[in-house]
């Protein structure tokens, strides 16, 4: 009785960790600079590793983890070669942190069932949600609700060139899209509560809040790609939803917070013309000319805004997560990351999690379209995205194995 309730406790540790590792993970803007950012989530697994060092258990990779991590071996092997070997070596040890902080997420992710990490994506997705918008509000009241600025940050608003962009708990309103793409895919395919309406509703103000172009296409378009596969009853129900929201959201822009939204709306589209996608194409067009003069191996690793800096006068990153492998570890870096990604939708087809869990494939989705706005050769999200997606496939086959050998055979045949 005595060691039941000692596993009762661990699972529900466990359960904690999971809630208090998501939302940590979404504060990647508060952290300890040390050529390299020390991460709160980064300090929790170290935390958790350390208690827990006597029953910490290695799962082992399945096989689109085996080529993900294949691609960051070449990506650190490129920084071999470059000519600023300093920032390459900062970007290996990045990603060695990286991969030590994925082992420990796996352990705590892989002692839980799908229902507690859907139960904490969705209490962390609304924390993070409601704490930057409110975040967003104090800063609008500190800057007197004028946001006639470029570059200024007021606590969780960044004013960039007249817009007033929500940051909340992040540094850059373009990587809050992509952070709260994992808590849209899931509110919307689980939008049948109260709870998770309320999220869903949160992610489309937070997020349409950042005025990112990008981001909010591709928050459209995997709506479009959910919304297609339901019933024509589920479509109109979700057009209304999405209609309701947007009109609340409209009411309290313009009435409470006094936003001229079609002159800003207006205005956010036009400067796509005239802006090249805030300087993204110029640095696209960079990034294939290094790429032409050091195709195999690239730049070396992390290397391509020293040299933009040096040749340009500008320590930009290229904005597209393709091209920046490209250009920093040649056709070989990139082979090896597309092969990755192509394993991921394999393995989603045929574990079918693409229809018992969409949420998972949408994010995926999601995540490759914004990837080419942004730059994303390491991120906690993906991350933690890449964990959960591993804890979830190591479930499948356990449960397919558990089944009689001609009913799993079945249902490998149905995949």
């Amino acid at each position: 009785m005595k060691m039941e309730l000692t596993d009762t406790q661990f699972k529900q540790r466990t359960n904690i960790a999971l809630f208090v590792l998501i939302v940590l993970v979404t504060m990647g803007r508060y952290n300890i600079y040390v050529g390299f950012a020390i991460k709160p989530y980064m300090i929790l697994c170290l935390l958790f590793f350390c208690v827990h060092i006597l029953s910490f258990r290695f799962y082992r990779f399945h096989l689109f983890e085996i080529f993900f991590f294949l691609f960051y071996f070449i990506y650190m092997y490129s920084g071999a070669f470059a000519l600023y070997s300093l920032s390459s070596f900062r970007m290996v040890f990045g990603i060695v942190l990286y991969m030590i902080c994925y082992v420990i997420i796996k352990d705590i992710i892989g002692q839980t069932k799908d229902t507690i990490i859907e139960s904490a994506i969705g209490y962390a997705g609304i924390v993070f949600n409601i704490v930057s918008l409110i975040l967003y509000v104090i800063g609008l009241k500190l800057q007197n609700f004028v946001w006639d600025g470029d570059g200024i940050t007021s606590v969780g608003v960044l004013l960039d060139r007249g817009y007033p962009r929500l940051i909340g708990l992040l540094q850059d309103p373009n990587f809050f899209v992509f952070y709260n793409t994992l808590f849209f895919a899931y509110f919307l395919c689980h939008r049948h509560t109260l709870k998770n309406k309320v999220g869903l509703f949160l992610c489309l103000t937070t997020s349409i809040l950042t005025f990112s172009r990008g981001g909010l296409v591709a928050l459209i378009l995997i709506f479009l790609l959910y919304a297609v596969t339901n019933k024509p009853k589920e479509q109109l129900k979700l057009i209304g939803g999405v209609i309701a929201s947007l009109g609340i959201m409209a009411y309290i822009a313009i009435v409470e917070l006094k936003f001229d939204v079609f002159s800003l709306v207006a205005s956010r589209v036009d400067d796509l013309s005239s802006d090249g996608g805030s300087g993204r194409f110029e640095l696209w067009g960079r990034a294939i000319d290094y790429f032409s003069s050091h195709m195999v191996l690239g730049l070396g690793a992390f290397n391509f805004s020293d040299y933009n800096l040096f040749d340009y006068g500008e320590p930009h990153y290229v904005h597209n997560t393709f091209l920046e492998i490209l250009s920093d570890s040649g056709i070989t870096g990139l082979f090896f990351y597309l092969l990755f990604i192509l394993i991921v939708f394999v393995q989603l087809l045929q574990s079918r999690l693409y229809r018992t869990k969409p949420y998972l494939f949408l994010t995926f989705i999601g995540f490759l379209l914004q990837m080419v706005s942004l730059s994303l050769v390491i991120n906690d999200m993906f991350f933690l995205f890449m964990a959960i997606l591993s804890a979830y496939l190591s479930q499948t086959e356990s449960r397919t194995s558990d089944l009689p050998v001609n009913q799993s055979a079945r249902l490998l045949h149905t995949t």
